[in-house]
C-alpha cells in the first residue's frame, strides 16, 4: 500500500466513524455564513448558463450538493467515505451521489462545467495537492469554474493542525492560487474572512477560479 492510499484510507475511516455526528453539526452551517453564501451564489451564477454537470467533490453528507441543486445546478456529489454518501442519499433526493476519490474521478475529460471543493482538500498531503488540481482540471471543461474553500495560513507557510476529525493543513491563499495556476486555472476572485463566533479560530480562504485552454494556466496572464 502506498503512502497516498494509506492516507486516504485513514481519512475515510476517520470520517466514517463520526459521519452521523458530523451531519448533525454541519447541516445548517451556511445559515450563519453570509459571505460564504455570497461566494457560492456567484459561482452558481457563473456556472448555471453552461447547463451542464457540477461536481461537489468531497461532498461529505451532501448539504452543499443540496444547496447547489436549490440554486438550479445539476449536481454530482462525490466523497471518499461510504457512510457520508449513505447519509447524503438518505436526506437529499435531488443530487446524485457516488463514492469516489477526488484524485482519480470516474469521469470523462471535460465532463463538468463547475466544481466545488468545500474544505475537501484540507486533509490532502501537501505533496499530493498538485495531483488534485490536475484532476480537477482534467474533468472540468474549458471556461468552467472551480470554487475552493480551505483554512488559510496567515504566516505564509503550509502548516498542519489538529482538525477534530483527522490531521488537516492550512495553506497561504497565494500558494493555493499558484498551484491551481500551474494546473490550468486562472483566478476570478477571492475572499478571506475571519472565523465566526462558533467556528474554530482559523482564517478562511476562498478562491474562485476559471479553467483555461491548454495544459497550463501560465498561457494566460493574471
Amino acid at each position: 500500500m502506498t503512502e497516498t492510499s494509506s492516507h486516504l484510507n485513514v481519512t475515510a475511516g476517520a470520517y466514517g466513524a463520526v459521519a452521523d455526528l458530523y451531519f448533525d453539526l454541519a447541516r445548517d452551517d451556511m445559515d450563519s455564513l453570509p459571505l460564504d453564501r455570497a461566494m457560492i451564489g456567484a459561482f452558481a451564477d457563473l456556472v448555471r448558463p453552461a447547463a451542464g454537470l457540477t461536481g461537489d467533490l468531497g461532498c461529505g453528507p451532501g448539504q452543499m450538493s443540496a444547496m447547489l441543486t436549490g440554486m438550479g445546478l445539476d449536481v454530482l456529489g462525490v466523497d471518499l467515505t461510504p457512510e457520508m454518501i449513505d447519509i447524503a442519499r438518505a436526506h437529499y433526493p435531488g443530487p446524485r451521489f457516488e463514492v469516489g476519490s477526488m484524485d482519480a474521478l470516474d469521469l470523462a475529460d471535460g465532463a463538468l462545467v463547475g466544481i466545488v471543493s468545500w474544505y475537501s482538500v484540507i486533509h490532502a498531503l501537501p505533496t499530493e495537492l498538485p495531483k488534485y488540481f490536475a484532476e480537477f482540471r482534467r474533468v472540468l471543461a474549458a471556461d468552467g469554474h472551480l470554487l475552493i474553500a480551505f483554512f488559510e495560513s496567515e504566516d505564509g507557510k503550509v502548516e498542519p493542525f489538529d482538525h477534530k476529525v483527522t490531521t488537516a493543513y492550512r495553506w497561504p491563499i497565494d500558494e493555493i492560487r499558484d498551484l491551481a495556476h500551474e494546473a490550468g486555472f486562472t483566478e476570478v476572485g477571492r475572499m478571506l474572512r475571519a472565523p465566526g463566533e462558533e467556528e474554530r479560530k482559523l482564517r478562511r480562504g476562498h478562491l474562485l477560479l476559471r479553467a483555461v485552454s491548454g495544459q497550463s494556466g501560465q498561457t494566460e496572464t493574471r
